[in-house]
């Protein structure tokens, strides 16, 4: 599938950091709690890292506890692409940025979150930058 932004492995590994490089570009996790936007409040935007694209709002920004960012709906749904994900025995939907195809996370549902969509878009910090809203 080609993405708006669509670069060489070599051009993203420059651009990135290792552990950007790893989580983005080849669907790494960082570990649970470790990651700078997991408990953040902050009201604003969170863009994709890689390409800068608004992926999730601070609205929809829920504390599930599971150690990394939860958002029960992207700013847009045409901002990520869901696929399935069939690695390390399981079944999952993997996140990614719709743009430049990047690692998100994945996306659970029917978990009874007491939020209006009922899904759980867990995304690792590092793959988001946010900007918080001027106020």
């Amino acid at each position: 599938m080609g993405y708006e932004i669509d670069k060489p492995e070599e051009q993203w590994r420059a651009e990135l950091s290792p552990e950007e490089y790893q989580v983005l570009r080849e669907a790494g996790t960082e570990r649970a709690f470790t990651g700078e936007y997991t408990d953040t409040k902050t009201t604003g935007v969170y863009s994709c890292r890689a390409c800068d694209a608004e992926l999730f709002r601070s609205d929809t920004k829920f504390e599930s506890h599971c150690g990394w960012p939860s958002f029960y709906d992207p700013a847009d749904s045409s901002a990520v692409e869901l696929i399935e994900d069939r690695s390390h025995g399981m079944v999952r939907t993997e996140v990614r940025c719709a743009r430049c195809g990047s690692h998100l996370g994945h996306v659970f549902a029917g978990e009874g979150y007491p939020t209006p969509t009922d899904q759980r878009y867990c995304i690792n910090s590092i793959s988001l930058r946010l900007t918080p809203r001027e106020s």
